[in-house]
């Protein structure tokens, strides 16, 4: 057998069988896990409780054991040893040993054999049975009894790998966070069913780096594609008995080797090729990354690896009964990161993804745990400090889920300066909002202003917010308009699972249909959720399909939906792609606004010195909503006005920026809509009418004028340029480029490719 990397320089593999004898050094301890150095291989496993470790080496599809070594040396709490003759494609495990306890947090058993925390590949899957387990099973002792088993023949193994990889001419996109345009996607859901990958490559990062995938995405106008989780991960057993599999990820059992079932061959440098085509092309890469749990469950679950090196110190244990596990996560483990080398192993691991496979962030799943100390969240936590400092992840996105299921775990807004988070509240509030749902128009008016009472301390800027309506759980942005409840029967809970409060309407009817009215609402709909994102401050965030009505059929929890409810289906209609279309013009149109990116939060203030507001907030009248407006339960219809003039940030230079108009009507029928007077007495432009989105002119409307207002529609006007007026300088900038985005977005269509005849 032989390793190949990028610059085609082949590495022989010598097989442990062949050596007639090893010879094993004492090693270094500093650094975790199995690395090659050109001449053997180190190996350095972290265990404070443990007694001995052996390494166990196997053939190359990991189904032979061919021999245990102990490591020699304990250093600092680490096992550790060197082999000589070692190469990049060895496979190995642990079997580690130490006291079998349970209820002192020990479950050492070296029958079991553990895959290495450090693997940066993995060799196998998970096959389940009773020897999984550090118990017996069915024993009347349950946790508590010994199982002498041996696991090797059920479980992944790890495999040493050649980092070697030529980048090229790659480099970082660098996109600035004010020009982010987040694009949630899934390996495998997104390239399953494209018509231009090849067999082989589907599902695959390298069906992820076809021409044609790539291609649409760039042509969307996105900047950053965030990924599902594509750490190692295992099918829970309970998913694998009713036939379903783990689809979207977050079960992690490795969290520096990429999961094999999104690799075409078996070198991890195919996910090098992938980030560096992304880069080529000026898409950033974002992982979803799951350090708050892992995969071996509660003190029933199986022992893969963790577990049985260190229980004690991996897992967050209940202080006065260490037998139990503390599940902040609704998992059954919670990752015990106030222990310093468990957060030595998170910090490494998110290290090597930034600086050997060179992503560009990572969004932390339920992230309050990782914040969270023994006395509770905390804003300073080790953790925080921990990314800010470091020179590598603190030049990187860091995007937090400020939530989880344990004490105080509802944390949006308090993350420190540097972070983002992804913010639930806008999600809900502008779902209930175009909803047509009462009281309303204050929520939904500080929701587009980037949350200022939730983010703006501390320095922290509007894209701290990531704004988004719908992303991986829940309903697809289609679903939520054509689906008053959950259909997620085949998931085989009974439809029990999932979130029932999806503030959805199927305006008439449950799921697909014809009648042309309903799919007019409904299309319309569509467009009004992503004009509302793509013109709010903060950071937007789009799923994958969404922008061409994609549909899960009304499961809005398709976690183990590996099939074609997961999937995205390209074969589209008509309607999808005009809807794709009109998305890529929003796009361009935000890139092109330089209001809809400024750094400052929007808070109605008056500056005094050019008589100015940042934000005027209009009722139908034409006029300044006042107070009794505002509390109105029945109003569903307002303008935002942002003046130009007052948008600017630092050094102001008057009339440097746009003026404009948005209109929103959430009333199922027209509101007529007196247009306020532009700054200077000059006229508006409709450039977007959601009602209208096929619209090529900027029609002119003069101040004053009633614009009858289509139900539930949402409509933008620049103030139109003048020539030698003050203010209309940068209205004119502001023209050119609405032109100039109206022409691109005219001739380059979004790259839709047809099936294969």
């Amino acid at each position: 057998m032989n390793i190949q990397n990028k610059s085609g320089v082949f590495t022989p593999y010598i097989a442990p069988s062949s050596r007639g004898g090893t010879r094993v050094e004492a090693g270094n301890p500093n650094r975790r896990g199995a690395n090659w150095d050109g001449r053997g291989v180190n190996f350095a496993l972290f265990s404070a409780n443990a007694t001995k470790v052996e390494l166990c080496l196997f053939d190359e599809r990991g189904e032979t054991e061919l021999e245990r070594i102990v490591l020699p040396e304990y250093t600092n709490e680490v096992f550790h040893g060197y082999l000589p003759d070692a190469r990049p494609g060895t496979v190995y495990g642990y079997r580690v040993h130490g006291p079998y306890e349970p209820d002192a947090g020990h479950r050492f058993n070296p029958n079991k054999l553990l895959l290495d925390p450090y693997a940066k590949q993995h060799v196998g899957e998970v096959k389940w049975d009773h020897a999984l387990f550090g118990y017996t099973i069915g024993h009347a002792d349950g946790d508590l009894s010994f199982d002498e088993r041996d696991s090797a023949a059920f479980v992944p193994k790890s495999q040493i790998v050649d980092p070697a990889f030529t980048w090229g001419d790659e480099r970082r996109p660098n996109v600035p966070w004010e020009r982010t345009i987040f694009y949630e996607t899934h390996v495998k859901g997104f390239t399953q069913r494209h018509p231009t990958v090849t067999d082989r490559e589907r599902g695959k990062f390298a069906g992820l780096a076809n021409h044609d995938v790539v291609r649409y995405i760039k042509s969307l106008g996105v900047t950053s594609v965030e990924l599902l989780p594509i750490h190692a991960f295992v099918d829970d057993s309970y998913l694998v008995e009713k036939g379903l599999r783990n689809y979207w990820g977050y079960n992690t059992l490795g969290f520096f080797a990429p999961d094999p079932r999104y690799m075409s061959s078996p070198f991890v440098n195919e996910f090098k090729e992938l980030v560096s085509t992304f880069h080529h092309e000026g898409l950033e890469v974002i992982l979803d990354v799951v350090y708050n749990h892992t995969a071996e469950g509660n003190e029933n679950g199986p022992m893969l690896s963790f577990k049985g090196i260190d229980n004690a110190s991996y897992y967050r244990l209940l202080p006065d009964n260490k037998r139990y596990y503390i599940n902040d996560t609704g998992t059954g483990n919670t990752v015990n990161t106030s222990h310093p080398r468990v957060m030595q192993l998170v910090m490494d691991s998110l290290r090597y993804w930034a600086g050997e496979m060179h992503v560009d962030g990572f969004r932390f799943d339920l992230a309050t745990i990782l914040a969270r100390e023994p006395t509770g969240f905390s804003e300073e936590s080790s953790f925080l400090h921990a990314c800010m400092q470091d020179p590598l992840l603190s030049q990187v996105k860091l995007i937090a889920e400020p939530w989880d299921c344990g004490p105080g775990g509802y944390q949006v807004g308090r993350f420190p300066p540097g972070w983002a988070e992804w913010n639930d509240g806008y999600r809900d509030t502008v779902r209930a909002y175009w909803r047509g749902d009462e009281g309303k128009v204050p929520a939904v008016a500080g929701k587009i202003s980037a949350s200022a009472d939730l983010f703006d301390k501390r320095g922290r800027r509007p894209w701290s917010s990531v704004n988004f309506i719908t992303a991986h759980d829940g309903f697809t942005l289609h679903d939520l308009v054509c689906y008053n409840e959950k259909h997620n029967e085949a998931n085989g809970e009974d439809n029990r699972d999932g979130h029932s409060h999806n503030l959805s309407n199927n305006y008439g009817v449950e799921g697909p249909t014809d009648d042309p009215a309903i799919v007019d609402v409904r299309f319309r709909q569509l467009r009004n959720f992503f004009t509302t994102l793509l013109f709010s401050r903060g950071t937007p965030m789009i799923l994958a399909g969404d922008e061409f009505a994609r549909t899960q059929g009304g499961n809005n929890n398709a976690y183990a939906q590996d099939n074609e409810i997961g999937w995205i289906d390209w074969d589209v209609t008509k309607e999808s792609v005009d809807l794709a279309e009109f998305v890529q013009k929003l796009i361009m149109l935000r890139q092109a606004l330089p209001m809809l990116r400024r750094g400052r939060f929007l808070h109605g203030s008056m500056d005094e010195e050019i008589g100015a507001k940042d934000v005027t907030w209009i009722s139908p009248s034409g006029n300044e909503m006042q107070d009794g407006e505002w509390t109105d339960a029945g109003a569903r219809c307002f303008g935002v006005l942002l003046d130009g003039r007052a948008q600017d940030e630092g050094i102001r230079r008057i009339g440097s920026d746009a003026t404009m108009l948005m209109v929103l009507n959430a009333h199922y029928d027209v509101v007529n809509f007196k247009l306020p007077p532009a700054p200077g007495g000059l006229r508006w432009r409709c450039i977007i009418d959601t009602n209208l989105p096929d619209r090529e002119n900027l029609e002119p409307f003069e101040f004053g004028t009633e614009y009858m207002t289509t139900g539930r529609s949402f409509l933008i006007f620049l103030m139109e340029p003048e020539e030698g007026h003050a203010t209309s300088e940068g209205a004119k900038l502001a023209f050119l480029h609405v032109e100039e985005a109206f022409n691109q977005a005219a001739h380059d269509a979004v790259h839709f490719v047809k099936k294969p005849d």
